[in-house]
C-alpha cells in the first residue's frame, strides 16, 4: 500500500507545481525530468541499493564520530550535567536540550568555517555544482548555490554566488531561494541527530534536496529570460574578510555557531510557550462545545493528514504525521522534530505514555518530510539574507519569498514520498 500511495503522492506534488506554474509552456522538460530522475536516483541508491545503503551507513558513522568529538568540548564545559548519570537520576528529563543539542551547533559551525578556510568546501561545491549544471542544464550559478545548500544554510549559500546576484534572472534568483528553503545547514544537522533523528535519513534528505529544490523551482517559475553566461566560478571574493589564519576561522565559526544556537534556543522557548498558551485558549473554546481536547496540533493534524497519507503513511498514523508537517510549515522544523523526538528513542515506551505508536516506516518518512528550512518565517530570513547581499533584488525576494517556501515544502515532501517508496520495496 505505501508503494501505491507514495506514487500517487509524487504525481500530486508534481501536478500542484504545474498547476501553480507562472508559465507552463516555458517549463524545460529536460531540467525538470532530469532533476526528478536525479532526486529519485539518489533516493534509490542510499535507501534501496545495498551498496548505496552501505555507503550511507559509512558516511553516517563518520558524521557520528565527528559529533562525538564535539561532545568532548561539551563535557569539558558542562561536566556531569551532560553525563549519562543524569538519565539514572531524572529519566527522560535528564536530556537537557540546551546542554546536549545546542553545543553541537557551535562545534559544527566552527568545523565548517575551518573547511571553508582550507578550501575543501569550495572544491566540493564546485565539483558537485558543475555536475548539476551539466546534467540538468541549469545555470552554473543556481547549480552552485543548490550544491552549497547541502552543507550550509539558506543565508550562507548565496555567498558562493554573491557577485552574480544583482544580474541573475528572476527564475535563477527563485531557484537560489528554493534551494535554501528545501535544505538544512550542516551545523543544524548535528542538532537534529541528537534529538534522535537517524543520520542516514538526514544525510540522504540533504543530498536529495539539491535536485528537489531545482525541480520545483523550474516548475513554478520556468526560465523565460536570457541567462547571462559566466566563466567557471572558482574561489572568489564572497563579500566578507577572509580569516587571518586557521585559528581565526575556527573562532569566527564558533562565534557564528553560538549566535545560531542562541537563536534556536530562544526561538524554541518562545514558540513552545506560545503554542502552550494557544492550546489553553483553544481548549477553553473547545470546552464550550464539549470538546476540551481541541489544540493546534489537532487542527494541523486534520488539515495535513491527507498530505501525510499521500506520502505512504498509514491513515491511523496520518493525523499525527500531518500535525508535524503542519508545525514545520507554520512554525519551523526544530519545533516539529522536537515533538517527534520522544517517538524516536529506542527505549521510549510511547504506548505506556499514551502516545501514538509509530511504525519505523512512518518515522523514516516523517524524518524526510521535516528535513528543510521551508517555513513561513524563512521568508523574512531570505529577505534579510539575500536582500543584504543584493539590495537591488529585495523587491524580487519579497515577491517570491512565500512561493519559494512552498517550493521548498514540495521538495521536502517529494523526498519523503520517494523515501516511502524505496523503503517499502
Amino acid at each position: 500500500m505505501p508503494i501505491l500511495t507514495s506514487i500517487i503522492g509524487m504525481m500530486v506534488l508534481i501536478s500542484v507545481a504545474v498547476l501553480f506554474s507562472s508559465n507552463r509552456r516555458q517549463i524545460n522538460l529536460r531540467t525538470v525530468i532530469g532533476a526528478f530522475i536525479l532526486q529519485a536516483t539518489l533516493g534509490a541508491f542510499v535507501l534501496y541499493i545495498p551498496a548505496g545503503r552501505r555507503a550511507l551507513a559509512a558516511l553516517s558513522d563518520g558524521v557520528s564520530s565527528i559529533i562525538s568529538y564535539g561532545q568532548v568540548g561539551t563535557d569539558f564545559i558542562f561536566g556531569g550535567l551532560v553525563s549519562d548519570k543524569m538519565f539514572d537520576l531524572f529519566g527522560g528529563a535528564g536530556f537537557v536540550f540546551a546542554l546536549r543539542v545546542l553545543p553541537a551547533i557551535v562545534f559544527f559551525s566552527s568545523l565548517i568555517a575551518v573547511l571553508y578556510y582550507l578550501g575543501i568546501m569550495t572544491v566540493i561545491i564546485n565539483i558537485i555544482g558543475g555536475g548539476l549544471h551539466k546534467l540538468l542544464g541549469t545555470s552554473r550559478t543556481e547549480s552552485l548555490s543548490a550544491t552549497a545548500n547541502i552543507f550550509v544554510g539558506l543565508t550562507e549559500a548565496p555567498l558562493v554566488i554573491r557577485p552574480y546576484l544583482p544580474t541573475m534572472t528572476r527564475s535563477e534568483l527563485f531557484a537560489v531561494m528554493c534551494g535554501g528553503a528545501a535544505s538544512i545547514a550542516g551545523s543544524i544537522l548535528a542538532g537534529y541527530a541528537l534529538l534522535g533523528v537517524k543520520l542516514e535519513y538526514l544525510l540522504a534528505a540533504s543530498f536529495m534536496a539539491a535536485p528537489g529544490g531545482l525541480l520545483f523551482a523550474k516548475l513554478l517559475l520556468p526560465e523565460t529570460e536570457k541567462v547571462m553566461s559566466s566563466e567557471e566560478i572558482a574561489e572568489h571574493d564572497a563579500g566578507y574578510e577572509k580569516p587571518a589564519n586557521l585559528i581565526d576561522a575556527a573562532a569566527g565559526g564558533a562565534a557564528s555557531g553560538m549566535q545560531l544556537a542562541m537563536n534556536v534556543g530562544a526561538m524554541l522557548l518562545a514558540f513552545i510557550a506560545l503554542i502552550a498558551m494557544l492550546n489553553g485558549l483553544l481548549g477553553y473554546a473547545g470546552s464550550l462545545f464539549d470538546y476540551p481536547q481541541l489544540s493546534l496540533e489537532l487542527i494541523l493534524g486534520w488539515v495535513f493528514s491527507p498530505v501525510a497519507y499521500l506520502l505512504g503513511i498509514p491513515w491511523s498514523e496520518a493525523n499525527f504525521a500531518g500535525s508535524l508537517i503542519g508545525q514545520k510549515f507554520i512554525l519551523n522544523e526544530f519545533v516539529a522534530y522536537s515533538n517527534l523526538s520522544p517517538y524516536l528513542h529506542p527505549d521510549a515506551d510511547v504506548a505506556a505514555a499514551g502516545l501514538v505508536v509509530l511504525s519505523e516506516h512512518t518515522k523514516a518518512v516523517i524524518s524526510f518530510a521535516l528535513c528543510g528550512f521551508a517555513n513561513i518565517s524563512a521568508v523574512a530570513i531570505l529577505l534579510g539574507g539575500i536582500g543584504s547581499l543584493a539590495p537591488s533584488r529585495r523587491k524580487d525576494v519579497a515577491q517570491l519569498g512565500f512561493k519559494a517556501v512552498c517550493a521548498g515544502t514540495l521538495s521536502n515532501l517529494m523526498s519523503a514520498a520517494l523515501a516511502s517508496f524505496f523503503l517499502a520495496l
